[in-house]
């Protein structure tokens, strides 16, 4: 049977119309967080016959899923195989339960991303995430590779002197990590003469960090690693809720969707969709699960839909590299823009070790931003006319901040360590980098 990824756009269409409605009568039969929403806005499903019809449905919402959290149920527990958990990045962490079914869509939808991404039987890739901890990701990641039938070395995260032992013992040919790990491996390799330019490495997939513009170009932090490192890079977008992974192909130019996994709508301020190509919020349905399945639940993230073919002959639509979420909007000295743009800054600045961003309101009531930040001190030798002057630090950040953003927020200089324990209090899976004392 051909891909459906492959099928023409009106295929495509059709087909996800017929997987939403079979999408929405299993909710009205099995879901009560989802009959009591049809009763109380009194939505007939017989309605709901095509993607357009989603708007008028109303959206599930992060709060929903941590104040009803058992009435998204769709299944008996005892069909539950694994219980999962979201990282917590928008608030308290919500729950999933994965049935044998889940388990398997999630190794299709890891299988058909590594796809997308190159890999095929043969290939060995080094996974620099963790498995455990109730973490969804490196599971899935596993049951791809497994589904795929490629070889799989799970090494878990940090720890460069055991990534590089494991990569010239088993000679993997990828990595798949986040993406500002791979800056610590390459000083780690050059500080301990590893040629790693001339390692069996070719390809990283990055997960949980952009590397790409909205344009498609390689942001800071992919311009650095690809300097230094001639290998493909591939940028991927998932979450916990979605149980799917938009990847990148070798083109580039956008995560690819699984029509038979997911449903997107890209949402204006106006709650509405917006035209192809605008940047909007992506709500997600999915497909095919039959736990815990979830019908326009606003992700917070902002992207936008492409909707042209791919180079790669995939007809299905892309979804753009992430601009941030739509909480975490900043509105700095009239200049509008989200977290990772000042993340990929600091990343990309060498001598900068650790750092924490906190957007706080003025008196004024506009935002203001204050970025703490480590030092390397190592790296700062390489600095001799700002090394010894923490105030020529503050004014070389705020250079760089000014060059890619136009505007600078206010900078601190603290102890590493004092950084570190903001990054990672107790019971995180993933590091604090950004934290917003606004009032909401």
């Amino acid at each position: 049977m051909k891909d459906i990824e492959f099928e023409s756009i009106d295929t495509i269409k059709a087909f996800q119309d017929e997987k939403l409605r079979k999408a929405v009568l299993y909710l009205k039969e099995h879901s009560p967080y989802y009959q009591r929403l049809f009763d109380k806005c009194h939505i007939n499903i017989n309605n709901i016959r095509q993607i357009e019809d989603l708007v008028n449905i109303p959206f599930t919402e992060k709060k929903d899923l941590q104040l009803f959290n058992e009435d998204f149920l769709c299944v008996p527990k005892e069909k539950v195989i694994d219980y999962i958990t979201t990282s917590g990045t928008l608030g308290e962490p919500v729950t999933f339960g994965c049935t044998e079914v889940d388990l398997q869509r999630l190794a299709y939808n890891e299988k058909k991303s590594f796809s997308c991404a190159g890999l095929h039987p043969g290939n060995i890739l080094q996974l620099m995430t963790t498995i455990d901890k109730r973490f969804m990701a490196g599971l899935a990641y596993f049951l791809g590779i497994r589904e795929l039938g490629a070889s799989i070395i799970r090494v878990g995260n940090g720890i460069p002197e055991l990534q590089w032992d494991t990569i010239m013992r088993i000679k993997p040919d990828s990595i798949m990590c986040v993406p500002s790990f791979i800056p610590r491996l390459i000083q780690y390799a050059e500080e301990h003469d590893i040629d790693y330019k001339n390692s069996s490495i070719r390809k990283i997939i990055g997960i949980g960090e952009g590397l790409r513009n909205q344009d498609f170009s390689l942001n800071l932090l992919g311009q650095q690693i690809k300097n230094k490192w001639n290998v493909q890079l591939f940028a991927t977008y998932s979450s916990t809720e979605m149980g799917s992974t938009f990847s990148e192909c070798e083109y580039g130019c956008g995560g690819h969707v699984h029509p038979e996994l997911i449903i997107v709508e890209i949402i204006g301020e106006d709650n509405m969709p917006v035209a192809d190509g605008e940047i909007g919020e992506v709500v997600i349905t999915t497909l095919g699960v039959e736990g815990m399945p979830l019908l326009r639940f606003r992700t917070g993230d902002m992207c936008a839909k492409i909707v042209e073919p791919c180079k790669c002959g995939r007809n299905s639509y892309r979804l753009t590299p992430l601009v941030g979420r739509k909480n975490n909007m900043i509105k700095l000295k009239g200049t509008t823009l989200y977290p990772p743009a000042i993340n990929d800054i600091l990343d990309n600045t060498d001598y900068v070790q650790n750092y924490v961003v906190y957007v706080q309101e003025s008196e004024a009531g506009t935002d203001d931003v204050v970025v703490k930040v480590g030092l390397k001190s190592d790296a700062l030798a390489k600095h001799k006319a700002i090394a010894e002057n923490p105030g020529a630090i503050v004014e070389d950040l705020k250079n760089r901040f000014r060059a890619h953003l136009r505007v600078s927020p206010k900078i601190e200089i603290h102890p590493v360590a004092e950084v570190q324990t903001i990054n990672f209090p107790p019971k995180t899976r993933k590091p604090v980098k950004f934290i917003d004392l606004r009032k909401k």
